[in-house]
């Protein structure tokens, strides 16, 4: 098989991943907080990624590959920017249900598809538009409610948009600094920028945590063995992703993410006793559509 098509089950694998991740800080901030949880998957994750750096240059014998024009940039605008999306999810998610949040957060393919557009040159095709409209449309449904826009007010909404945002920003900052690596296989670029993106995350959420809320940051270390365990599984995530993001546009890896959508549904039914509706039932299904439009008709690789 063509390397260029693993990006499909590093994309699946991270979804998965990321899954199980959001869920462990979604329990997390109710013993540490929100900013507690959101540093956990980057300081406890850099660990993981320096074991997963170490690995792939043993496997391979390549060394750390040198920057290239506008890495440094591209990687701190994705680190920045994941910090924010994080903290923002987890806000929404104490708010409103663990399943109607991820379904917000996976509107993201829209912004995605103009950022990478706009900033990295990604084609935007019409088979991809056409997956990113079907896909969306099934996310909307399936987060639709009956007086939605006023029950709990418009916080969670407000900042589940804005977390959309952010996080199409940080897949296109994390893709740009994957591209602007000037040498190295596509695994040791992606597992390069991941490590530099959590030494940012880490060094930045730490310094804040340590001035402006130490109790979190106690707290989380306190909580060490769950702290790891979401550390790791956001550590293999954004490995997944990355190694995504090194293969084909940002844009064809979120539009194949919105299955996690599904994905969190069947983590909200086993885990936070929340049904499934037969709206979101069909929304699974416009998902499907959406996700088999990308997969027949999409061209894959840069």
């Amino acid at each position: 098989m063509d390397l260029v098509w693993l990006w499909i089950p590093a994309t699946l694998a991270a979804a998965a991943a990321q899954t199980a991740r959001n869920a462990m800080q979604r329990s997390l901030t109710q013993t540490i907080g929100t900013m507690g949880a959101t540093q956990v998957r980057f300081l406890f994750g850099l660990p993981f990624a320096i074991v997963f750096l170490v690995l792939v240059g043993f496997a391979t014998g390549e060394r750390i590959p040198s920057p290239g024009p506008g890495f440094w940039g591209f990687a701190l605008m994705g680190a920045l920017t994941q910090i924010g999306a994080t903290a923002l999810m987890l806000a929404a998610m104490r708010a409103r249900s663990f399943s109607v949040i991820t379904a917000y957060v996976k509107t993201e393919p829209m912004q995605v598809a103009v950022f990478g557009l706009v900033f990295l040159g990604d084609p935007l095709t019409f088979a991809l538009a056409l997956a990113v409209l079907i896909g969306t449309g099934g996310v909307l449904a399936m987060s639709w409610r009956p007086g939605m826009l006023t029950e709990g007010g418009l916080q969670p909404i407000l900042l589940g948009l804005a977390a959309v945002a952010l996080f199409g920003l940080s897949a296109i900052g994390f893709r740009g600094a994957v591209l602007s690596l000037a040498e190295g296989s596509f695994l040791m670029r992606a597992t390069t920028t991941l490590v530099v993106g959590l030494t940012m995350q880490s060094l930045v959420l730490g310094l804040y945590l340590a001035l402006a809320d130490r109790t979190a940051l106690i707290a989380s270390l306190k909580v060490w063995r769950s702290s790891a365990k979401a550390g790791f599984m956001g550590a293999l995530a954004s490995q997944c992703w990355f190694i995504g993001f090194a293969l084909t546009s940002a844009a064809n890896v979120r539009t194949l993410a919105l299955v996690e959508v599904i994905m969190a549904q069947f983590v909200s039914r086993r885990i936070f006793s929340q049904n499934v509706t037969r709206q979101e039932l069909a929304g699974m299904a416009a998902i499907v559509i959406a996700v088999t439009i990308l997969l027949a008709f999409e061209p894959v690789g840069d």
